[in-house]
């Protein structure tokens, strides 16, 4: 059998006669098969460098255990929003099912582009006349994509890249920058500088050969917002070194002070003058926002640019908007009542769960977001095994959104508390993780 391979790998044609008996032949053989033939060359080796999601690790990590039946199982591990979506956008959304008979635009249409215009221009107070629909403006089938999408057009691989990311992280950007044929470059984020990327101590040569910097402001997973004074030295950072930022802002909208919302990276850029929002490119979502992750529905905006390329990408990666969608994000952007209830929610699960967690453990409220990122009495994987097999809560280990950097893993003996299950669920599992923490 074996003096078949070489013929089937030089032109591909089988006998039909043979088929079943090669196909058998390769499913016992697979290996022989990798040795002979060209199975792994036939993929991008860059696939190879990508880690398992946080979610198998986790899944993996809880294999084997059973935690005690009286207890109904609680999810704070995963950051998908539980909050009803609004009822006026899935109204919209069924009303407009009569798009489905078209094929959308990659730009997603003007209507679309001008009411997210309109949102920008309030909420980061930009001056009306920076922000074209035409140019500065892209929507986009969430934030997750996007992120993803956008390395594989500003990088350029013949050149060494870097791509600079925060650690921990949200993975879709070393996934990214990995299969852009760059470099990840982390910066960690540990208790010792507040839980925020230490720029000043990059070294200049990093920035030099950066091409792309990710931030996540809100963080991912640490809920700090990096204010004004930092985002201007990265933008003239940006100028002088010649690199993109990629601001990941989809947590923007749920914050603890209605006086005191984050500010943005379009923000800085308009009051330093730079209303061409030139290296400077942010992404929003409708996930957290208005508890909508399943319409998948997000923009890009900034740097026009930029951003022409980026459609000419996606219109060759056939990501498109269907009009349904785009037409109930217009009813989701344009109403601010729904998302001013979706922080009361937050506000109050906040307060309960630190009213019970203050004082056994190492947490405090965040700057923005509806994450708790606390330090752990024991190891973080330790602590989630047990947490979910003697209380049946499942929980995020730090050490797996994040990288050993610079001779530290900085998300170990952390965990990731997502506080979106309703009120009653998230004070019974502060309670469970109280009840833990005392047994130990």
């Amino acid at each position: 059998m074996t003096d078949l391979i070489p013929a089937f790998l030089a032109d591909g044609h089988i006998p039909v006669t043979q088929f079943n008996e090669i196909a058998a032949f390769l499913t016992e053989n697979v290996t022989e098969f990798q040795r002979h033939g060209r199975v792994n060359n036939l993929m991008n080796p860059d696939l190879n460098r990508l880690q398992p999601y946080p979610f198998e690790k986790l899944a993996a990590l809880k294999a084997g255990a059973t935690p005690p039946a009286e207890l109904s199982h609680i999810a704070l591990s995963i950051g998908e929003p539980k909050h009803a979506a609004p009822h006026f956008v899935t109204e919209t959304l069924l009303s407009h099912l009569q798009g489905i008979s078209n094929y959308p635009t990659t730009k997603g249409s003007l209507a679309l582009r001008q009411t997210i215009g309109r949102w920008l221009v309030n909420r980061f107070q930009l001056p009306a006349s920076s922000i074209d629909a035409e140019r500065h403006i892209l929507p986009v089938n969430g934030t997750r994509e996007a992120l993803f999408a956008f390395a594989q057009t500003v990088v350029d691989r013949s050149s060494q890249p870097l791509v600079v990311m925060p650690n921990p992280f949200y993975q879709i950007y070393e996934g990214a920058a990995y299969l852009a044929g760059a470099e990840p470059y982390f910066l960690n984020t540990s208790a010792e500088n507040g839980y925020l990327p230490d720029f000043d101590n990059v070294p200049v040569d990093v920035w030099q050969r950066c091409q792309l910097l990710y931030i996540c402001t809100p963080g991912n997973p640490t809920g700090r917002v990096i204010d004004n004074k930092t985002l201007r030295k990265l933008i003239l950072l940006a100028h002088e070194h010649d690199f993109i930022i990629a601001s990941d802002e989809c947590y923007s909208e749920l914050y603890p002070d209605e006086n005191s919302p984050p500010v943005g990276l379009l923000q800085v850029a308009a009051e330093m003058g730079i209303d061409d929002y030139k290296q400077c490119v942010a992404f929003h979502s409708l996930s957290k926002r208005s508890n909508l992750p399943g319409m998948r529905s997000g923009f890009v905006a900034g740097d026009g640019a930029v951003l022409k390329q980026f459609l000419l990408y996606r219109t060759y990666h056939g990501c498109a908007m269907t009009p349904y969608h785009q037409a109930a994000s217009i009813s989701a952007w344009e109403d601010e009542a729904h998302v001013l209830l979706n922080r009361d929610l937050y506000r109050a699960k906040f307060k309960a769960v630190l009213d019970i967690l203050e004082g056994v453990m190492e947490v405090k409220q965040p700057d923005a977001s509806f994450y708790l990122w606390s330090r752990t009495p024991i190891a973080d994987t330790e602590f989630a095994r047990r947490l979910f097999a003697e209380q049946n809560v499942t929980v995020l280990p730090g050490s797996y959104l994040s990288r050993q950097a610079h001779g530290i893993n900085p998300g170990e003996n952390h965990i990731r508390l997502a506080l979106v299950a309703p009120l009653a669920e998230c004070v019974e599992a502060a309670t469970r993780i109280r009840t833990l923490i005392k047994s130990l």
